[in-house]
């Protein structure tokens, strides 16, 4: 964009200021007062306004300086105009870098990204360089201090300079006579993102109105790197929700897909995981010498860590069943498997059940688990399959004794779910309770047992606060049909 005089110029500023006035910056926004229409236009041919903001003084300016400054302006003018227009952000922080270079008339410029993990600037955008990245610590150097301490810097004389590092010109061979630098700072927080550094002005040093471009560019510049820093925190959340949603879907196919058929049995689940992933589980397998095992389990804490650990569960339980039956081995057994897994406070509650269709009968051992509970069709009472042991992680050898036996009568159920079920809060305070639970299983008894654990979790779901539960919610029932 080249102005051929200076009505072009009052057009184009004061189109560009109407459209984007957030984005012009003191230094356009000063100059453009000078050329308001207010001025008679042979003064706005010849002088210029004092470029300190807020100034009212005035200066003469010789032909050559004011044409200077309108090339510099109309670079940012055209920076500007790129802002809005350009989408990719890396595209438009090379077109910035470059056109802060052209605007200042200097011969490099460079674009430093502040790493806030590393707290370093390390070099984004370079016009020229002759090695592959510059790094330096927050604080160290003079761009260091110019981002530690958030303000502009004009030296005139590196060398001379307490905070000059010259290790990056002696490892270049480039030597650099003036520095004009300053910090990028996000418009939505205030936080660093980077430092925008202009070395060796090509006529001179660098001069007030070359602070202010500066300013305007840096902007620009922070304007355009913080879309960059949005952008890859939305791309790390699409990566980190796929991630979990794969993990989501792996662990359903841990939860039981098909469940066995058991002659004069019906066995229904129902799961809702906390997060996309949880560290409940649950499962029906049959046993090497007929019978049917059934599996409940916690693992504590939530998200991918408990879930990782839940497969591991899982696998290890499945594996052992190939060889034992008893609930009491299965569960010891388990506990010294995952003992190494199971560091810095995790534990795993979990009931294991044999069900023994043919007699009716239940044996079982209980890891610190709860509710697990048998419900009587014939009195309408429940009983709790009690603790045999503490959870899995808690000793290095533990041991499961199995509990008292249960006999099965026609319409007996077994109730098994993990804890979310009955600690989940409403508004008040109020926790879905053990009463709530039984009350609806014996409301229920004789309903499909598909229809019973739904109907829980349907409760449990319209009782607690927000979108998703406070805990990973489970239910795993079975009852005697003959």
């Amino acid at each position: 964009m080249i102005f051929r005089n200076t009505k072009q110029f009052t057009s184009a500023a004061g189109s560009v200021k109407a459209a984007k006035p957030s984005l012009l910056g003191g230094a356009l926004s000063d100059l453009y007062q000078f050329w308001r229409p207010r001025c008679p236009r042979a003064q706005r041919r010849h002088r210029l306004a004092c470029m300190s903001r807020g100034s009212t003084s005035e200066t003469q300016l010789s032909a050559d300086e004011l044409a200077r400054r309108l090339r510099g302006l109309e670079t940012l003018l055209d920076v500007t105009g790129s802002l809005a227009a350009e989408l990719d952000p890396r595209e438009l922080l090379q077109t910035i870098t470059r056109q802060a270079c052209q605007a200042l008339n200097c011969d490099r410029a460079s674009l430093f990204q502040y790493d806030a993990a590393r707290e370093e600037l390390y070099t984004l955008v370079v016009t020229e360089l002759e090695i592959s990245e510059i790094r330096s610590p927050l604080g160290s150097g003079i761009t260091g201090d110019i981002a530690r301490r958030r303000v502009i810097a004009n030296v005139a004389d590196p060398q001379a300079d307490a905070r000059w590092n010259s290790s990056i010109d002696r490892a270049t061979g480039y030597t650099t006579r003036n520095i004009l630098a300053g910090p990028l700072v996000a418009p939505r927080d205030g936080s660093l993102l980077g430092v925008l550094q202009l070395l060796n002005k090509h006529a001179g040093t660098f001069d007030a109105f070359d602070e202010q471009l500066l300013m305007a560019f840096s902007q620009h510049a922070a304007i355009a790197l913080e879309r960059v820093r949005v952008l890859e925190e939305l791309r790390r959340r699409d990566e980190v929700e796929i991630s979990l949603n794969v993990a989501r879907d792996i662990q359903r196919g841990f939860m039981p897909q098909q469940l066995p058929t058991i002659d004069g049995y019906e066995v229904a689940t129902w799961w809702f995981p906390n997060q996309a992933v949880g560290g409940d589980y649950c499962d029906v397998f049959q046993l090497a010498d007929g019978r049917i095992g059934m599996a409940i389990a916690d693992v504590s804490g939530h998200g991918l860590g408990p879930s990782l650990i839940m497969a591991s569960c899982r696998a290890g339980l499945r594996a052992l069943a190939l060889e034992h039956t008893s609930a009491e081995v299965l569960l010891g057994l388990l506990g010294r498997a995952l003992a190494d897994d199971l560091q810095e406070g995790r534990f795993i509650t979990m009931v294991m059940v044999e069900l023994d269709p043919l007699a009716h009968t239940v044996e079982f051992a209980n890891a610190g688990h709860a509710p697990a509970m048998h419900f009587s069709a014939g009195t309408g009472q429940f009983t709790d399959l009690v603790a045999t042991g503490l959870p899995l992680g808690v000793l290095d050898r533990p041991e499961y004794p199995q509990g008292p036996p249960i006999s099965l009568g026609v319409g007996d159920l077994l109730i098994l779910c993990t804890d979310g079920i009955v600690e989940a809060m409403n508004r008040d305070d109020e926790q879905f309770g053990l009463q709530r639970l039984e009350g609806i299983v014996r409301q229920m008894a004789s309903a499909p047992v598909s229809e019973i654990v739904r109907t829980v979790g349907e409760n449990v779901e319209s009782h607690y606060l927000g979108d998703s539960p406070p805990d990973d919610l489970t239910i795993l029932a079975a009852r005697r049909n003959a």
